[in-house]
């Protein structure tokens, strides 16, 4: 069998195959572009990469067009934790020498005698993943936003942040465009409060609104000097219009993402599962993949999304604590899920406040919902089943007297 390993670069890459010895076959520096992607492709089918038997490919990353050429067909493509590979490095050297040609050799030969260890990236994460980078996108310019409003317009937090996700809300935008100063807010009459309501959107409470916020707009706050509140307001609007813009990004994606969605065969599957909606389901089977036999048992699932613990013992001392190392990604989902199944679930609020009863902070005590539910949907997965709340959280029986 033949591997292949990629050290990538911005804009070169290099190349480097190993057969079962060990003994390198071949090696090539590419560039990044269509000419390069070709030669590799061509260096590929050279040494038996045809479409029903493609040789693995191991490189440190999983994003980018290099990645996207590779992913066609059948061809599966391993991402390496850049931290594994310098320790893979140093088994081959001690003096801890380094080269790009070399970083190569090492990513084929993880491949060639671990690659039982490591898991191929999943099919079709691309949408799920770009609808959570906008989400994250989205919430960081909302803080940024924050930030800078409380630097000179403290009346706008009082007044917007009462609705839910209050700088995100088209309402609370386009009012900060119609007035972007508190001078101007202060001046913003009834009739154009209502105005821009029903152009935001609203259709319900709009007098009971427009009445709320120039109370508050009018009230009595600290001010900047003239000159420093009109650059403020300024650079405010230069930042609305990027939170625009990824408010704009976000609701696209999430749309897409809900037409999608439910062709995925294993959507009844999961949706079935408390506390989960399509857009966090997208997001766990763009990590976990569809390919049931990705992950061997539920152990290995709960360690990939940082559910279940490490322990770490030497000698006479040992530790259990929280991963560290971690897809982030799934990790924020799981986060998610956990709190969104208290309210939907009450085996798994009752499973929550055991583990608080026992000493487990909120955090710990969800993420050990996390670590249990995550188990269970592997386990419905491979099973073909749907979520059962009695046989997921079976209630103890009282002791007999």
């Amino acid at each position: 069998m033949i591997y292949c390993g990629i050290d990538w670069a911005e804009k070169t890459h290099d190349v480097a195959l190993v057969d079962d010895d060990g003994t390198l076959l071949a090696k090539r520096h590419i560039t990044d572009d269509a000419t390069g992607y070709k030669i590799l492709l061509d260096l590929l089918a050279e040494h038996g990469d045809t479409e029903d038997t493609p040789i693995p490919v191991a490189i440190e990353t999983s994003r980018g067009l290099l990645v996207a050429v590779l992913r066609t067909g059948k061809r599966q493509v391993y991402a390496i934790n850049p931290m594994a590979a310098a320790r893979y490095r140093d088994r081959h050297a001690v003096t801890r020498k380094k080269s790009d040609p070399g970083d190569a050799l090492v990513l084929a030969n993880i491949l060639r005698t671990d690659m039982h260890a490591h898991r191929p990236l999943p099919q079709d994460s691309d949408l799920a993943r770009a609808q959570q980078d906008a989400v994250w996108n989205r919430q960081q310019l909302a803080n940024q936003l924050r930030s800078l409003l409380r630097e000179y317009f403290p009346a706008a937090l009082d007044a917007y942040l009462h609705w839910q996700n209050g700088l995100c809300r088209p309402e609370t935008r386009v009012l900060l465009e119609l007035a972007p100063t508190p001078s101007r807010a202060a001046r913003l009459s009834l009739a154009q409060l209502r105005s821009a309501l029903k152009h935001a959107g609203r259709q319900r409470g709009i007098d009971a609104d427009a009445e709320r916020i120039r109370e508050v707009l009018r009230a009595e706050y600290s001010h900047q000097p003239p000159l420093v509140e009109d650059a403020l307001g300024k650079q405010m609007l230069a930042l609305l219009r990027q939170l625009n813009a990824a408010c704009i990004a976000a609701d696209q994606l999430a749309e897409a993402v809900e037409e999608a969605f439910p062709q995925h065969p294993d959507a009844e599957i999961i949706l079935s599962f408390p506390g989960l909606g399509t857009q966090l389901v997208a997001r766990i089977l763009a990590e976990i993949g569809d390919d049931h036999t990705r992950f061997t048992t539920a152990r290995g699932m709960k360690a990939y999304a940082c559910a279940s613990p490490i322990t770490r013992a030497s000698g006479k001392k040992s530790s259990i604590t929280r991963r560290w190392v971690k897809n982030d990604r799934l990790n924020h989902t799981g986060y998610l899920w956990a709190f969104a199944a208290l309210t939907a679930s009450t085996g798994a609020k009752a499973h929550y406040d055991r583990r608080r009863e026992v000493g487990d902070w909120h955090a710990a005590a969800q993420r050990n919902l996390f670590n249990k539910m995550i188990g269970q949907l592997y386990h419905c997965l491979q099973k073909h089943i749907l979520f059962d709340e009695t046989l997921a959280f079976r209630t103890e029986l009282p002791a007999a007297a």
